[in-house]
């Protein structure tokens, strides 16, 4: 499959790069659009109005504040879009719903299988231990510049679909007990840490913690490519790691 990386200049992009170097997935990337240029071999363009389609498929791992260009092009070339990048504001997704309509749009804040099996496991604590109090703690790399993370809140999103009395509250600060029906999320961010996710779910007296880590962003770049395989000649709509899993 013949893919247009979008964001190829960036860490994620190098990795979707080295990936297809090695024939993963049967990836060929055969141009690439970074507004920030590239200074490798491949073919790219810095405009997206103005990039051509050489593709079967695109990926992006750029910036959500590109969405809206991103999503144009895509649906002027008629091209199932893989967008892997996240900290997208209300109105961008917004956008994506409506572009989802016109073309097949996979859209997920992480892409990794264990990412997918966390959420599914939140879910199924906290039906269980009804009344339990929720906690998320994310911890990322010091470049990260969204918080709290897309994952984190696809946690918190997934348990409210068993406990919908549950809210999200991000960054717990000042004076004040915990509310009874809230799930805290806490953005650590320090070195090169790929990516931790952990899942407290505790009631007086018990606690059952669970906990996903990447060890390599290459896992995300797999991800991604897989989803790009799985999407292309799909009908138009939006789809998630669950899809792709089921």
């Amino acid at each position: 499959m013949k893919i247009i990386l979008s964001g190829i200049g960036g860490h994620m992009g190098r990795e979707v790069l080295a990936l297809a170097e090695k024939g993963v997935r049967n990836a060929i990337i055969s141009m690439g659009i970074d507004k920030m240029g590239y200074d490798g071999n491949i073919p790219t363009a810095s405009d997206y109005a103005a990039a051509p389609a050489d593709g079967d498929v695109i990926v992006d791992f750029s910036h959500h504040s590109v969405t809206a260009e991103l999503l144009d092009y895509a649906v002027v070339h008629s091209l199932p879009l893989v967008l892997a990048t996240t900290g997208q504001t209300d109105e961008e997704k917004a956008l994506i719903k409506q572009a989802s309509e016109k073309i097949p749009l996979f859209f997920a804040s992480n892409f990794s299988l264990g990412v997918a099996l966390l959420i599914g496991l939140a879910k199924k604590t906290a039906e269980v231990m009804k009344g339990a109090d929720i906690e998320i703690i994310e911890t990322h790399h010091v470049r990260k510049v969204d918080a709290p993370s897309g994952t984190a809140l696809s946690i918190a999103e997934g348990i409210r679909e068993v406990r919908p009395e549950l809210t999200v509250n991000c960054g717990r600060s000042g004076f004040g007990k915990r509310e009874e029906n809230e799930i805290g999320i806490s953005s650590v961010r320090m070195g090169n840490i790929v990516g931790i996710h952990e899942v407290r779910v505790c009631t007086d007296n018990q606690c059952i913690t669970l906990k996903h880590e990447a060890f390599s962003r290459a896992l995300f770049a797999e991800g991604a490519l897989a989803a790009a395989e799985f999407i292309i000649g799909k009908p138009n709509g939006l789809y998630d790691m669950k899809a792709m899993i089921e």
